[in-house]
């Protein structure tokens, strides 16, 4: 129910789904996605953590998406969870900037892991025996902390503008979560500046980084099919596919929403996208790499007998 007292400053958040049978069903679904999510990303953290085998670059960036992921769904579907339980969608004006800057700063910061990831592939294939030098534990020191400080940075500039801006007396989101852009359809005043810093900051944290994926790739591609071992352009292959795939489970939906003038969006459409980066992209990421990738698999194998071992 939307707020009538004047003087609060609590928004109230519609949420994602109907109080219907069909609802529950979404939202008992949504439970067991956050679940798989919380158990696949934590496992990834250990696993990569344990397994001495996987204390390369690759698996080093790949335990850092794994603990953002596991960030950004603790984010979003706890809050989430609560408010349709309890049927109290209020949250209030200093948990929703919270909400807001810690979303903020794990996309941004996400985005930048992924091109990260990239860039580790492209110099692993394409200039292997560089790779030690362009790859050392420095680097990849310097691409985590940059990720973090980026994100970070965007978040604080985004959050503190939806914090400070006059709202009218509605305060009903029409969102799951303290989406910033979903927050200013709200204010009592034109926002069309900070419409444009989306744009330019989606595209400098979102766009570019894709398009240096996309070109990293092409290059990738091009080696791979110049290799002359089949084992090994099949090992190639299925790294690069497996990355591509999480690439646009996550850019592309956050792209379209974010790039898009507030004039052609709307509330259903933009909630049913965030369901892709927010909750479904961080359940998918551990299943892909975990699955596809027999180096991940031989880990988790070496795990088992391990402690198999020690219960004998």
């Amino acid at each position: 129910m939307e707020n009538n007292n004047p003087n609060s400053t609590d928004f109230f958040l519609l949420g994602l789904f109907p109080p219907s049978r069909i609802g529950l069903f979404f939202f008992i679904l949504i439970v067991f996605i956050f679940l798989m999510a919380l158990f696949g990303n934590l496992c990834m953290i250990i696993l990569i953590f344990l397994d001495t085998h996987l204390h390369t670059p690759m698996y080093f960036l790949l335990s850092q998406l794994s603990l953002m992921d596991l960030s950004y769904i603790s984010t979003i579907v706890p809050e989430m969870a609560s408010n349709y339980l309890s049927g109290n969608k209020s949250i209030s004006f200093i948990g929703c900037g919270v909400q807001s800057f810690f979303f903020l700063t794990l996309a941004g910061g996400e985005g930048l892991i992924l091109a990260s990831m990239a860039y580790d592939r492209y110099v692993a294939i394409c200039f292997p025996l560089h790779y030690a030098i362009r790859m050392s534990k420095r680097v990849c020191v310097l691409m985590i902390t940059g990720s973090w400080i980026m994100g970070s940075i965007n978040s604080c500039a985004h959050t503190a503008y939806a914090l400070n801006i006059p709202y009218c007396q509605s305060r009903a989101i029409n969102h799951f979560f303290c989406d910033v852009p979903a927050m200013l359809t709200l204010a009592c005043m034109d926002t069309w500046i900070y419409e444009y810093t989306v744009f330019v900051s989606t595209t400098l944290l979102i766009v570019f980084p894709f398009i240096g994926i996309a070109c990293s790739y092409g290059r990738v591609l091009l080696a791979i099919c110049r290799m002359q071992s089949t084992e090994g352009r099949k090992k190639a292959y299925s790294t690069c596919s497996t990355h591509l795939t999480v690439v646009t489970f996550y850019y592309a939906p956050f792209a379209y929403t974010y790039l898009r003038p507030r004039s052609l969006r709307t509330p259903t459409e933009d909630k049913t996208l965030a369901v892709f980066y927010t909750i479904l992209t961080p359940m998918l990421n551990p299943i892909i790499y975990s699955m596809r990738n027999k180096e991940v698999m031989g880990a988790l194998r070496r795990l088992i007998q391990r402690i198999s071992s020690e219960k004998t």
